[in-house]
Order: structure tokens, then sequence, then C-alpha cells
């Protein structure tokens, strides 16, 4: 029996394993700047917020410093790094057991819409989605409170209570927050138990199956 309408979930370090894609994308738009960070993990800060703001707070970038670097981390991105990604065991189950008890599914990732669309093609997630939301390639919508926000308007229930994201960083958490929602903070993915409890998360996951405990009774 369910006891959501609707879970929300955020894609990288939720549903999937983006780590080398992502620092290999960062450490290229890096070096164009003749930064070199031998340290792969350095870089595992910039999986979840942002990109712009990750460029800014994490190098001092400014603004068109900033774009710049998201314009090289593409290059590499979109043709390599997109796929340099793997899927968290039991995501396929989890994800199907939750549309099989009538919930209602979307994604809600700061991550280009285009760019996650590609990634739910590619691991035969799409058709457990009723929504996708992402980011704009203008990054104009970027924040994880508005893409949460345009993510609840393509859904539909009649009590917030019944509605909550599933994420592993404190930007889903305090954007789910910022929305009258809960969430779900996932163990397995990019951030410390210490930083989603400390951001509010309601409930805690250690792996994908603990999500089914805590959607359905």
């Amino acid at each position: 029996m369910k006891k959501y309408d609707v879970v929300l979930f955020d894609l990288d370090g939720t549903l999937t394993d983006p780590g080398i894609g992502i620092t290999n994308s960062v450490a290229y738009a890096l070096r164009k700047f003749e930064i070199d960070v031998p340290d792969r993990t350095e870089l595992y800060k910039f999986i979840g917020p942002p990109l712009l703001d990750s460029f800014r707070d994490f190098y001092g970038f400014a603004e068109e410093e900033s774009r710049l670097a998201l314009k090289y981390y593409r290059e590499y991105f979109a043709e390599t790094g997109i796929f340099e990604n793997d899927l968290y065991p039991g995501v396929p189950e989890m994800l199907e057991r939750l549309k099989a008890a009538g919930i209602q599914v979307g994604l809600a990732t700061s991550k280009p819409e285009p760019y996650a669309r590609r990634i739910l093609d590619h691991f035969s997630l799409s058709r457990y989605f009723d929504s996708v939301t992402g980011a704009s390639m203008d990054e104009v919508l970027s924040r994880k409170p508005d893409i949460i926000a345009l993510a609840l308007k393509k859904h539909t229930f009649q009590d917030l209570s019944k509605v909550i994201m599933v994420g592993d960083r404190e930007h889903d958490v305090l954007g789910a927050s910022e929305n009258n929602i809960q969430t779900i903070g996932v163990l397995y993915g990019y951030g410390s138990e210490t930083e989603l409890h400390d951001a509010g998360a309601a409930k805690l996951a250690e792996k994908p199956n603990d999500i089914l405990k805590i959607c359905l009774s």
C-alpha cells in the first residue's frame, strides 16, 4: 500500500553514480584555465549543486569565467562524460515497484533536462517516470527549489504531505523544504549522513530498497 501519491527523485548520486563523468568533465574544464587537480575526490563537491555556482564557490571564478568553464565542461560531458556513469544496484526494481503501487514518479534534477533525459534513456529508466524536470541549458532555471516547484506542477495530488523528495545532498533537502515537502536522504550517494541530517532530511535510506520500505507499507 502506498504512503505517498508522488515521489520525486534527484538523479546524480540518487539513481546513478556519475562520479567519473562529472569529475572528468570538471577536470577538463579546469585544465583550460591551467588548473590541475590530481585527486579526483576533490571534485566530488561538484556533484549536486548547479555548476555555475560551483565554479564560483570552489575556484573563485567570476561570472564570465564560470560561464566559460561551463562551456568547456559541456564540451567533454555532452559526448563522453554523460555515459561515464553507473546505475546504482536495485534502482530499476525500486522504481518498478513504486509504479506498480500506483505512485506518480518524477525526476527533479539540477542537471540540464536534455542531458537528464538522455541518461534515463541510456539506462532504460524513462518508462518509470511520469515527469522529468531539469535545469535549463542557459542555467536560468538551475536552483533546486525552483526545479522542484516546477516538477510539482506536473503532478496531481491533494496534500503536500503525500509528496516526498529523494536525494543525496543538502540541496535536495533544502529545495524540498522550500516547497513544503519532506525528503528521504540517501546515504549511498555523495552527501554524508551529517549533511543530510543537518539539512533536515525526514528519513534516511542506506540503499534503494530502503526507499521502498519508506514509501510502501
